[in-house]
């Protein structure tokens, strides 16, 4: 790529969680002063810098003793000559040829490859080269201990020998570039953003640089890592190749840009001061979980953090969780309040130790500690906490226990009585309870754990992964009733790992909080909140900043799939291909996660959950004012969803008129701008910017619920487009939703629906239905659907996996939401055969088009032109359910298993996916919604849509429910703004 052209991408995306972008680079020369930050464009590697870093060159004698015949008056005369332009003849012409070959086995050298023998001269050279090699090892060692000396005049010129005039002749015969340009200095100022903060970066780059005998610094600064190198200008290309390359572990970068200055002078390397000054754009780390040497520490007796349970480097530990400003060092963190001992200061000063500037670092002589308490007071400290613990949990107590991002309620996993009593107490009925065990090998007694599910459970990001239960496991049955899955967590902390190794066995870790409520964080608000629920509570005093749950995730289509995005992946951002306004997305009212755009990257934050209760919104709150003060941004456009009623566009509104009153006072009279984005649109644009896919596709939205522009309730959608517009080209046929919200806690509601839709209220398969009713209930809801009281209409697919999954006897009432379908789609895993050949159908109503691609495209462009975000198509096809619930009704009449029937029915869905990708000639297909949790609906639907030649979009980086929401409205607001030309 040429200087000054257009930033350049490179790497690839992969379909994981834990996305690492691809690098842009730039470059630039500048005059030493310009004091202005680099726009990114693409990095130019000189050939030549490459070249002379792979070898150095011996000494005028080296080279004369390997010419044959070559005097030392004969070797100046050569180069005099060769200088001037003369000819020459006889033994310099030996001369020559062996410079020659010299020269060419050299480039073969510095390119990687073995020199080729070329007669007498190229035996000589190649022994040349092999002699290079070492003496380049040599010197570079020997500038690196100058440099560690304060000796930086060597450093500077340590691992590329000073060259010689006969070796530069021998370089220009071979035809491989000005080799002056190794002797030539320069300082190359370097600008880095990623993940370059809390993971070893500064200590990586000062040990490169060293290495490569460069004088300069390293810092952090509010949006990234800066560097300055400076030294031969093939020792700073080197480090340029290298530094994308040799990055720590948990680093990675999103943009490199460098430019050129005039050498500074400088006579050392050195890690410099943050800098806190600008814009805050940096990536802050989530929390990471303990790394195995750290644990080998823990558990070494001889070792000075022998059991203590804070232990961590720069590999692991707290990040998130204890930030309260950027850039991301110690001042900064909730570690502020303990100073370090000695013996930690030196590790965290040395450049050689992997603590080397580890923000939490800490020992038990100096950092936090841990204590258990009951009724407020304290019963054991440090490790006698952890044995005191474990023997309560034994006597089958319920143990309050904070952890890194808050407290987690813990009983034995397999005490039936002590996980009956957690659910009272804690009032969550039925709803699956995570485990978390002490290793990878003890949730492999418990559980069916593929590759790929032991790889995301023993990953750092450690999320509670759902993998099938044995039959046999030593579980407790209330612990996931009727599930034939576990969400298993393996211990992720020291702390963690201490507990449950003095305990022996799984335990239940689930939120610490009351059904619906945000976990608790803080110490006195856990004695108060968790008081009347746990026993006893295992404490410490390292302050949490904000509260972060455990993320939740599953491998389905052979890939982790997201299902809860907070420990181990918020706050990371998702990149896009260009920057955006500063936009904050309040998110949706379910599964809520609040996202801001920051330039190029848009930030989510952590699972909030579903704002339901007064607790819930104002930690919906809390997350958006901590948001916006750590990357301390402005924001002047809002997005929300366009359901009136959602808290979440109240709470946006309320913010908006807060805010603006509070910079009016300051005489800031600049408009806030709030942008409605329709639910489903906001879905399809999240998996487009999930996958780095600009659009259009067809995008299959299926969830629950969402507020459409005609004023009914979608749910299952087929939008064709992209961020900017869409067109409605299919969805599923409308029917009523008697008590309108009650119906997603009460499956039998929506079941009587189409019972009454179809008139089959008399059907024998009904009976089910009917009997859930008292008498005086069906009636009731039978008149409200007659005169259209309170019974909203929707096309909702999660209510008619509702209403399939009580038509077949499972959940008429639910406990959670999604237990019904959960239920179906079990039903269907639990079948040997995944059903028969016989198939239900959904008939799609409507023209059958030979010009589907065509119509779709001026639709979509007019859509465009008219600045309209949803085109409501004048004919949508419409997928007709009622083949499909009266071929349930008669199977379930005939006392067919229930596993046939749910696999038929996820069978007609996936058949009419394909029909509309068919009828569209859509290349690329994004799904996305809640029903796409559903692993038996996603991976057959993945599969065919792949078979009939579609591209599929699915989401890796943010949840395919609400939980991705926000993402996407950030997109869709950016690109209504867009069409209004900017904020004011």
């Amino acid at each position: 790529m040429e200087e000054g052209s257009a930033v350049e991408r490179l790497g690839q995306k992969g379909p994981t969680p834990r996305h690492r972008p691809p690098i842009a680079t730039s470059t630039s020369a500048v005059t030493d002063s310009d004091a202005t930050r680099p726009s990114a464009s693409s990095v130019r590697t000189d050939s030549v810098a490459l070249m002379v870093r792979a070898f150095a060159l011996r000494s005028i004698a080296t080279m004369s003793a390997i010419v044959s015949g070559s005097t030392p008056t004969g070797r100046a005369s050569l180069v005099r000559s060769k200088v001037s332009g003369k000819a020459n003849t006889g033994r310099n012409s030996t001369t020559e040829r062996g410079l020659r070959a010299c020269g060419a086995a050299l480039a073969d050298f510095g390119q990687g490859r073995q020199p080729a023998q070329r007669g007498r001269e190229g035996n000589t050279t190649g022994s040349l080269a092999s002699g290079c090699a070492q003496d380049h090892a040599d010197s570079r060692g020997n500038g690196r201990q100058d440099a560690a000396r304060g000796a930086p005049g060597r450093a500077r010129t340590a691992g590329v020998v000073a060259l010689n005039p006969a070796c530069l002749l021998a370089c220009r015969f071979a035809g491989v570039g000005t080799f002056e340009l190794a002797e030539r200095k320069e300082r190359l100022r370097i600008e880095t953003t990623g993940a370059v903060q809390g993971v070893g970066f500064r200590p990586f780059v000062y040990r490169l640089a060293t290495e490569l005998a460069l004088v300069g610094w390293v810092s952090n600064d509010s949006r990234g890592v800066v560097i300055e190198v400076e030294g031969p200008s093939a020792c700073t290309g080197a480090f340029l190749r290298r530094l994308p390359k040799e990055l720590p572990s948990r680093a990675f970068l999103n943009t490199l840009g460098h430019r050129s200055l005039p050498p500074a002078g400088y006579t050392a390397f050195v890690i410099a001061k943050s800098d806190d000054r600008g814009s805050k754009t940096a990536v802050v780390l989530p929390d990471i979980a303990v790394c195995d040497a750290c644990m080998r520490e823990v558990t070494t007796s001889t070792d000075r953090r022998y059991r203590y349970p804070f232990t961590n480097c720069t590999h692991c530990g707290p990040r998130f969780s204890i930030v309260r400003d950027l850039p991301y060092d110690r001042p900064n963190t909730t570690m502020r309040q303990f100073q370090m001992c000695p013996d930690c200061q030196r590790e965290y000063e040395s450049v050689t130790d992997r603590r080397f500037h580890a923000q939490p670092n800490a020992c038990p002589r100096c950092g936090p500690h841990v204590w258990l308490a009951r009724d407020a007071r304290s019963d054991a400290e440090r490790d006698d906490a952890f044995c005191l613990a474990a023997q309560l949990l034994e006597q089958g107590k319920i143990l309050g226990v904070k952890g890194l991002g808050g407290f987690h309620l813990m009983v034995a996993a397999a005490d039936e009585a002590a996980v009956r009593e957690l659910r009272q107490r804690k009032h969550r009925w039925e709803k699956p309870l995570a485990l978390m065990t002490p290793d990878l090998d003890a949730a492999k007694q418990l559980c069916r754990i593929s590759d790929a599910e032991a790889a995301l459970l023993a990953s750092p990001e450690a999320p509670i992964v759902l993998v099938e239960r044995w039959p046999d496991a030593a579980v407790a049955e209330s612990v996931a009733p009727d599930n034939p899955y576990l969400g298993v967590m393996v211990a992720y902390t020291p702390l963690h790992r201490l507990l449950l190794r003095q305990f022996g066995a799984a335990v239940v870790a689930t939120s610490g909080n009351l059904s619906d409520e945000p976990i608790c964080i803080d110490n006195d608000e856990a004695m108060r909140r968790l008081g009347s629920i746990a026993d006893a509570l295992l404490l410490h005093d390292r302050p949490i900043e904000r509260h972060v749950d455990d993320s939740v995730a599953a491998v389905v289509a052979a890939a982790p799939l997201l299902l809860r995005r907070a420990r181990g992946y918020a706050p990371l951002p998702v990149w896009l291909s260009l920057p955006l306004p500063t936009i904050l997305a309040v998110g949706a009212h379910q599964k809520n996660a609040v996202a801001l755009s920051v330039g190029s990257q848009v930030f989510i934050s952590q699972h909030i959950g579903d704002l339901d209760t007064p607790e819930a919104v104002a930690a919906h709150e809390r997350v958006v004012d901590d948001l916006l003060r750590l990357y301390a941004a402005e924001a002047r456009i809002v997005a929300h969803d366009l359901h009136p009623d959602y808290t979440s566009t109240r709470t946006a509104n309320e913010w908006i008129a807060r805010t603006a009153e509070a910079r009016a006072a300051r005489g800031d009279t600049l408009p806030i701008v709030p942008v409605a984005v329709q639910h489903h649109h906001a879905h399809l644009a999240s998996c487009l910017a999930d996958n780095g896919v600009e659009g259009p596709a067809l995008g299959v939205i299926w969830d629950g619920t969402g507020y459409g522009t005609d004023g009914t309730i979608w749910g299952g959608e087929f939008l064709y487009g992209d961020a900017e517009s869409v067109v409605r080209v299919a969805h599923l046929r409308r029917f009523r939703l008697p008590g309108g919200e009650a119906a997603a806690r009460e499956p039998r509601r929506s079941a009587l629906a189409l019972l009454w839709e179809l008139g089959l209220m008399e059907h024998r398969g009904a009976r089910a239905v009917l009997d859930s009713f008292t008498e005086n209930e069906r009636q009731v809801l039978v008149r409200m659907m007659e005169r259209g009281i309170n019974c909203p209409i929707t096309t909702s697919a999660g209510r008619l996996f509702d209403a399939v999954a009580c038509l077949v006897g499972l959940f008429p009432k639910a406990s959670y939401e999604g237990q019904a379908p959960m239920a179906l789609e079990f039903a269907v895993e639990r079948s040997a055969s995944g059903g028969d050949a016989r198939r239900y159908r959904l008939d799609i109503m409507g023209p059958e088009r030979t010009d589907g691609a065509k119509a779709l495209t001026e639709a979509l462009s007019s859509a465009k032109r008219a600045h309209r975000a949803i085109e409501l198509w004048a004919e949508p096809w419409v997928l007709d359910w009622r083949p499909v619930v009266v071929g349930v009704l008669d199977e379930v009449a005939q006392a067919a298993a229930v596993s046939a029937i749910a696999a038929r029915f996820h069978d007609a869905l996936v058949d009419a996916v394909v029909e509309i990708a068919r009828r569209t000639a859509a290349p690329r297909v994004a799904l996305s919604g809640g029903c796409f949790q559903n692993r038996v609906l996603l991976e057959r639907t993945h599969a065919a849509l792949r078979a009939a030649g579609h591209e599929v979009l699915v989401h890796r980086q943010v949840p395919a429910n609400d939980g991705g929401i926000c993402l996407g409205q950030v997109v869709v607001a950016a690109r209504a703004i867009a069409f209004r030309g900017g904020v004011e």
